[in-house]
């Protein structure tokens, strides 16, 4: 396997949120300062958007719509369907309070939502089936007309300690009620094909609330005394995780009313990461990056993979569909690594500054990673 630097490009400050677009061309990439930036995966720079004032803190792109259609389907002289879905929108959160709405192919700001005055930290995209209005309705044998579902995105975004669902059009679609305290992460749990058992949780000082994306129903609350920094699910959705202020992490099973506890790291926890087969969990809170076996009764009193590091772990990612996992220090160091091996190591890169975010392509063949110095180096991968 080939692993090298592909581009690189320079940012006006922090490298705050890099995301791919769904099919990935493009490469979105916020700065502290509030500016976003698009660029393709060539590394040309295509847009330079505005942004927020006083500064951005997150990006989420719209996922593709669904292939049953999108809420933009239209109908043609005979009445039947034909697909317009959404494309290229992506979505900003930033410390002036406001969700903003991009074209992420024209570069085109389309809407523009103030959810009052606290900061936008946390967005995600998820997509639900909704009924579909007489305007989207099929056509059968007959001509007469026929109601069928649509899948519509929506996008969840935090703000102090509101969550608020938003449609793509920049409209309301739900208010949920305002949480204990300051909502400090949020996490989709939205792998399936529908969203009917699908979940979202927000975490905040005292626990976690889980909703159901769909219906936006309270589903359970889980108490913790403590702060929750990052908050995570498996791709089968079987565990919620936690990174916590208290040097642990923290694991529920919803369905099986499963609780479990690992303590003893060296710090707080930020860094979280799933591999796509729900079987390693990756964390950082100290030198070395942990990676933890969740089959079976899951992690708690089993001894994880240490993947170690000279300095504090700031970063882990996995492939989307591959099993290498990404793990970045607080010297510039990032290493890859695959868990199954004998001897982990893949490779071994020291960059001028720590990373702050990594981002894998949706087909795994480049890894984008921001800086603290403001610097977005992508790195090809090939077999």
């Amino acid at each position: 396997m080939n692993f090298s630097k592909h581009w690189a490009a320079t940012l006006d400050d922090y490298a705050i949120d890099l995301a791919w677009s769904p099919d990935g061309k493009f490469l979105a990439a916020a700065s502290a300062a509030g500016g976003v930036s698009i660029f393709d995966a060539a590394g040309t720079l295509v847009h330079k958007l505005a942004g927020h004032d006083n500064g951005a803190n997150c990006l989420a792109w719209m996922p593709d719509a669904s292939p049953v259609g999108s809420a933009l389907a239209q109908t043609d002289d005979r009445g039947a369907r034909k697909h317009a879905p959404y494309g290229g929108l992506l979505a900003t959160g930033g410390q002036d309070g406001k969700v903003k709405l991009w074209n992420g192919i024209t570069g085109a700001r389309a809407h523009e939502i103030q959810l009052g005055d606290d900061w936008v930290e946390h967005l995600g995209w998820a997509s639900a089936i909704l009924p579909v209005g007489p305007a989207l309705a099929q056509a059968d044998a007959v001509g007469a007309r026929k109601h069928a579902p649509y899948h519509t995105p929506l996008l969840f975004a935090t703000a102090g300690k509101k969550l608020t669902a938003l449609r793509p059009d920049g409209s309301i679609a739900h208010a949920f009620p305002d949480a204990p305290k300051t909502i400090t992460a949020l996490a989709l749990n939205s792998q399936h094909s529908t969203l009917s058992s699908s979940h979202l949780a927000v975490a905040y000082f005292g626990g976690v609330c889980v909703w159901d994306a769909t219906t936006f129903a309270s589903h359970k609350e889980f108490l913790y005394g403590n702060t929750i920094h990052a908050l995570t699910w498996s791709p089968d959705g079987r565990w919620l995780v936690a990174g916590c202020q208290d040097n642990a992490v923290h694991l529920w099973a919803p369905a099986e009313d499963l609780e479990l506890h690992m303590s003893g790291y060296e710090t707080k926890l930020k860094e979280l990461s799933f591999s796509r087969d729900s079987k390693w969990l990756a964390t950082g809170g100290g030198r070395d990056a942990c990676v933890w076996d969740c089959t079976g009764a899951g992690p708690e009193g089993r001894e994880p993979l240490m993947l170690p590091h000279q300095a504090r772990v700031v970063a882990t990612a996995f492939q989307h569909q591959h099993s290498l996992v990404a793990t970045g220090a607080a010297d510039g160091e990032f290493c890859l690594w695959s868990p199954t091996r004998k001897n982990p190591l893949i490779a071994e890169v020291k960059l001028p500054a720590a990373a702050t975010k990594f981002a894998w392509s949706p087909d795994d063949t480049l890894l984008a990673i921001g800086t603290e110095k403001g610097s977005v180096f992508v790195f090809k991968f090939e077999n």
